[in-house]
């Protein structure tokens, strides 16, 4: 009897150890903006805060945040736009709620080849470059030479979210080279003189690169009001979220530990607003 106890007690110990060491999982699907380095960042201070939890990012752009919910494969999704209407009607649909949450605020930054003298130019000049209307350099008082433009791919955010800002919501010039991440952008652009491309705040830091002013306004987070091409960064969920979800969610939009985190990234935090 005395051996069936003690045994019992083991298999008991086991299980309670077993129980404490568990992991939990968060899958978390979208945005290049928020996944290349934001969200991963927060992950690993939010593991190293002492939760047991797990992550796994894919960072593939703002539209797979929506299709992942949709078919329930991910815990909650990240995005550089607002959902659509179209997006909308698919959940209502399916009878699912889609619920947003404000992750930070970024400002979509022009760039040009650092060693360019263009380092100014109108919203209406950004807007014929990437339209292509205007396509040399020396039409906005730079040195002749055909403009090269790097955009990000279809299904990113960003690409929509600087079509409706920067374009009025016109199509893309027709030679404008697309491209997976803002990384892409960045290396691209430093490697081209004639190069001009968009990335979100966070990637500004790129040797080889330089911002331009839109307006008259440099996109520096001092300047997020004022800047022509800011915008805001979202979490989505269906429904309100639950469990590890829920915490995360909160601690990474309202605790100055992840504020700090996402500004040392380079974006804004969503109380800075």
């Amino acid at each position: 009897m005395k051996l069936i106890q003690t045994a019992t007690a083991v298999f008991a110990g086991i299980a309670l150890s077993t129980a404490v060491q568990a992991q939990s999982k968060l899958v978390i699907k979208g945005s290049d903006t928020l996944g290349a380095k934001m969200v991963p960042q927060l992950a690993e201070a939010y593991k190293a805060a002492g939760n047991n939890v797990s992550f796994e990012i894919a960072a593939e752009g703002s539209s797979t945040c929506f299709t992942a919910l949709l078919s329930g494969t991910a815990d909650f999704g990240m995005s550089s736009r607002g959902i659509k209407a179209s997006e909308k009607n698919k959940f209502a649909s399916a009878g699912k709620e889609i619920v947003e949450h404000i992750a930070g605020v970024d400002m979509i930054a022009v760039i040009v080849n650092e060693a360019n003298g263009v380092k100014k130019l109108t919203k209406e000049q950004v807007a014929g470059i990437f339209t292509g209307t205007i396509t040399d350099w020396s039409e906005v008082g730079g040195k002749a030479g055909t403009i090269n433009v790097y955009t990000r791919n279809t299904s990113s955010g960003t690409y929509k979210t600087f079509q409706k800002l920067g374009m009025a919501g016109k199509d893309y010039g027709k030679n404008s080279q697309k491209m997976a991440g803002n990384e892409q952008i960045a290396q691209e652009t430093a490697k081209d003189t004639n190069g001009i491309g968009y990335v979100g705040l966070a990637y500004l830091k790129k040797d080889g690169i330089a911002p331009v002013a839109v307006n008259g306004v440099l996109p520096e987070p001092a300047s997020a009001k004022e800047y022509a091409l800011s915008r805001n960064l979202y979490y989505y969920t269906v429904g309100q979220p639950t469990g590890e979800a829920a915490k995360f969610i909160k601690w990474s939009t309202t605790t100055e530990e992840a504020g700090k985190i996402i500004e040392q990234v380079g974006f804004i935090a969503p109380a800075a607003e």
